[in-house]
């Protein structure tokens, strides 16, 4: 199954248009220019595809009508050796071509669009920038299993002790429900023996007492012999009158009941 995904290659980029040049040997260090090629005669013209293959990238060169492959570059590493830029533009590139045998050599190529050159350029970089991270997994992994693994199972008689709140326990019994108060929050209960005290009643508000009305008072006189007649006109009629005393007929005798009393003692 591995050697079946080794050998499986997929397609990364297609360019329809692009032109291959004869180049002159570098002369210095600074990087190939692409103004020293004959760029209005190019030496060949086709269709451009970067496939890949494992980690391996390869530029192939092919006819457009036929498919034929005229060269491919093997690409190990980019940026690298297989692939230089130019100094001078963006659209041209440098490849180093290999044939079977192992023999090599240096072209240059181009794009008439600039588009083509920059869509060449990252699916270059998205591969290497794939093959690195698989690399960075795989050293991981490889760490992983040379490490001491941690055992955290529990040895034999061994034994934990959980403390879970609200729970009930030997000593205390259950516990108490705490009462559920306004929206939600829990409240403290009253303590034990407690008693509700009544609100105090608010006094009278200085509009009822200005409301009040006050008799006149009412002048006392020698002639008048009933003490019922002045009564408190502020006194509240849930007050009970005393019952008057019974008048004593005028014509009944004071002193009969003294004699009366003497002629029995005789």
């Amino acid at each position: 199954m591995a050697a079946a995904e080794a050998e499986y290659e997929s397609i990364l980029c297609v360019k329809p248009d692009v032109s291959v040049y004869r180049i002159p040997p570098r002369a210095s260090n600074r990087g190939y220019r692409a103004s020293d090629w004959k760029l209005d005669q190019p030496d060949w013209t086709g269709r451009l595809r970067v496939t890949s293959k494992g980690k391996i990238a390869y530029i192939k060169l092919e006819d457009k009508v036929s498919g034929e492959l005229f060269a491919q570059a093997p690409i190990d590493q980019f940026p690298g050796l297989a692939v230089e830029t130019v100094t001078d533009s963006s659209r041209y590139f440098v490849l180093r071509i290999q044939d079977g045998n192992g023999r090599s050599a240096f072209i240059g190529i181009g794009f008439s669009d600039r588009g083509d050159a920059f869509d060449f350029n990252v699916s270059l970089q998205d591969h290497f920038k794939w093959v690195k991270q698989e690399t960075e997994i795989s050293k991981e992994s490889q760490e992983t299993d040379t490490r001491p693994k941690l055992d955290l199972g529990f040895k034999e008689g061994q034994t934990i002790k959980l403390n879970i709140g609200n729970m009930p326990t030997k000593k205390g019994g259950a516990p108490k429900p705490r009462a559920a108060g306004l929206r939600g929050l829990n409240l403290l209960p009253p303590p034990p023996g407690g008693k509700i005290t009544a609100p105090p009643v608010p006094p009278p508000s200085s509009t009822a007492i200005s409301n009040h009305v006050t008799p006149p008072p009412v002048l006392k006189s020698s002639n008048m012999g009933n003490a019922d007649i002045l009564l408190d006109l502020d006194s509240p009629a849930s007050i009970s009158k005393a019952p008057a005393l019974a008048a004593v007929p005028a014509t009944t005798d004071l002193w009969g009941d003294f004699s009366t009393a003497s002629r029995s003692s005789l």
